[in-house]
Formats: C-alpha cells, structure tokens, sequence
C-alpha cells in the first residue's frame, strides 16, 4: 500500500492539470497569471513538503510518505451519531463503497479514517473495518494504491506509551493491513501526550506506520510534538486540523503558519464546512440533526454574499461551489484538504477541484468576504 515519492520541487497554485483532475473550464491562461506572484515565505524546513509535482502528489512533511493533492474523510462511513440519520443500513454501505471506488477511479488515493469512526451502538459499523473491506475487495479486481491514514483516541483510561501500540494493531486488525501511511493522534489528551508521543516514535520505528502526526493540535502543542519527535529521529509528518473559507482559525492562531516554518503538512478536515460551502443549504433550506445547531438560519442568512460570489466565480470556471471552496484551500499552500464522501457523485464531484486554479486576487476577494461572516469556535483547539 506504499505510495512512491517522485523527486521534489516547490510548486505555485497554477501548476499543470492532472490527468483525470475533473471538469473542463479550466482556463489555464488565466491561472497562469498566479505564476507570477511571489511564492508564500516558508521557512527551508518546509522545503520536503513542497508538491510532488511529478505524480500529482504531495509529502506529507519531511516523511517519506506521499499523497493525493486531494484526500477522502471517512468519518460519516459507519457512523450514526453524527451522520445518516442515526440509521447504518444497506442502501448506505453500498453508497458508501461507490464512493470509495470513485475516488479510485478519480485519482484520490488517500483515504482518512479513525478508531473512533462509527461504533457498536445502532447498528453502526467501524469505519476502519468498512475501508479495509472496500479496499480489500478493490485489490482482488486489480492491483491499487492506496495511502490509509488513521488515528488513536486519546482517552482518559489511556495510560503510557504501549496504549498507543496496543490502539494502532487494532486498527491494523480492523483496516487488514500489516501497515498504515499516517497515523495520528486523534485530539490532545487530558494527560499523558508526551508518552502518547513516545507511542507514535515506537510505531514508527517498528515499520507499523510510515508517519506520524498529530490532530486538533494548536500551535504550542504542535511544536512540543515536533521537539520531542525530532528528538527520536521522527519527523512530524501532519497535523490534521478543522480549516475552510469559513473556518480560518488555522490562519489566525498560528498553526498554518507554524506548519509553513517546521515542514508539516496541514491536512484540512470539514473543508467545505459539513456541506455549508457546497450552496446545497440556505436559510430556508438548513441542514438538519447535529449540524442545525451550528448553520442556523440566521448564519445561512449571512453566508449568502459570500456563496453567491462563490457560485460567480465557479461559473466563469465551469466549476460548482464545492470545487470552488476546495481549490481555495490547495491554494494556500501545504494543505491537503480532506473532504467527506457519502456517495460517488460526492467524489466524483470533489475530483473536479483539481488541475486547475483561482488567481491569487480571487483567492484573497473570497477570504475577505469570509471575514464579515462570524466564525465556527472549535474549543478543542485551544486545549
């Protein structure tokens, strides 16, 4: 399951239109202009997680692990807390393994799941144990690459080091692999991060995971992690964070830019905001469960200037809104945006952000009007 690494190079927004990267309207002679501006000031530590251009790839930080410029989430896949209307049934799993073969068959390779990710209560199934069916399944068709990502819970009856290990050949058990490209620590633990640390290093140097890295970390967490790992020998490969439009506190608290100087790569969760970003919702049209608390009518009200710019500008591209939202973030640079998919029109959907690029002065235009639109607090980043 071991994905090659081409030889590195620094890439700008505008580079080349991968093969199978989705839609036309590219417009190349437009996003071309983008090669003029000056690149993002990132510090040479950052330098091994420039773009892969050659395979269409990236490095996850200074690992030697690359992946898709664009992954899939599996956090909805089994789940039945948050996702699916509390029901986990046939129709679902068939939905969701199309997605998981249309993101193949699109070029999206890298795949994002959790031990946490769906569980034994109404009829859910693990998300692990689902990713490593579809996979499983996949492979007895034709040989594919695959990079799986998946994390640890740090939970408060988790003591030591050996927790982390004892965790991680679960999840291997679940996922039916020998190995994983990333594993993660899934949010800052109550106690005990530095040995959970320690656990991660005794993975890595056991050949169970290719890379290490971290979630929900802020930026003083993020850099006693990459201190105490870089003193192991191992590098601190992502930090997997909630990042869109219209949840910039990545660029506010100083974890982007933390990331852009120690060379670790920002793997974006909720990148399109749970749905919000894709104008499938409007304030007399909110979503419903979990998600109703947060996109109120209220907020959908003042989302609107922001989307219907956003529609503009995927119009003159030939792209939806959701395209649109997702090749914002690969435009910031060392993110890699991880977006949920439900079905294979999702995928298929999420394939189109990619081969192409808004100008830098579109970029900066979308984060402005993002500005007067309150944020989304996530309080476990400020743990």
């Amino acid at each position: 399951m071991a994905l090659q690494v081409a030889g590195g190079g620094v890439a700008c927004c505008c580079s080349p239109p991968l093969a199978g990267g989705g839609g036309g309207g590219r417009r190349q002679p437009r996003a071309a202009a983008l090669c003029g501006r000056p690149p993002r000031a990132v510090a040479s530590g950052a330098a091994a997680a420039a773009v892969e251009e050659g395979e269409g790839k990236v490095r996850l930080g200074e690992s030697g692990v690359a992946v898709t410029k664009l992954g899939i989430g599996a956090w909805s896949w089994g789940d039945t807390t948050y996702w699916n209307d509390s029901e986990w049934d046939d129709r679902r799993l068939k939905e969701a393994q199309e997605a998981f073969d249309a993101s193949i068959d699109n070029g999206m390779t890298f795949f994002d799941t959790a031990e946490v990710y769906g569980t034994a209560l109404m009829g859910a199934v693990n998300s692990e144990s689902l990713l490593g069916g579809f996979i499983k399944e996949r492979q007895q068709k034709e040989q594919i690459e695959v990079a799986v990502a998946t994390k640890f819970a740090a939970l408060p009856w988790r003591f030591g080091r050996g927790s982390v290990l004892s965790a991680l050949k679960k999840s291997l058990d679940r996922l039916g692999l020998s190995s994983v490209e990333l594993y993660q620590l899934h949010w800052p633990g109550i106690w005990g991060n530095e040995a959970y640390l320690d656990g991660l290093a005794d993975a890595y140097e056991q050949g169970l995971v290719k890379a290490v890295g971290v979630s929900n970390y802020n930026e003083k967490r993020l850099r006693d992690a990459h201190a105490r790992l870089k003193k192991r020998g191992v590098p601190l490969a992502a930090n997997q964070v909630n990042y869109s439009l219209i949840y910039r506190t990545p660029e506010l608290n100083g974890v982007k830019a933390a990331c852009d100087e120690l060379g670790i790569t920002l793997i974006a969760y909720s990148p399109i905001a749970q749905g919000v970003l894709t104008g499938k919702y409007t304030p007399e049209n909110p979503p419903t469960g979990p998600r109703a608390n947060t996109y109120t009518p209220e907020f959908l009200t003042k989302l609107q200037p922001l989307m219907n710019r956003i529609k503009e500008i995927g119009a003159s591209y030939g792209k939806s809104p959701t395209q649109v939202s997702l090749n914002w973030l690969t435009c910031q640079g060392n993110v890699v945006p991880i977006p949920g998919a439900k079905n294979a029109s999702q995928a298929e959907e999420f394939a189109g952000a990619l081969g192409w690029s808004l100008t830098g002065d579109e970029v900066e235009e979308l984060r402005t009007l993002a500005r007067e639109i309150k944020g989304i607090k996530m309080p476990i980043e400020e743990s």
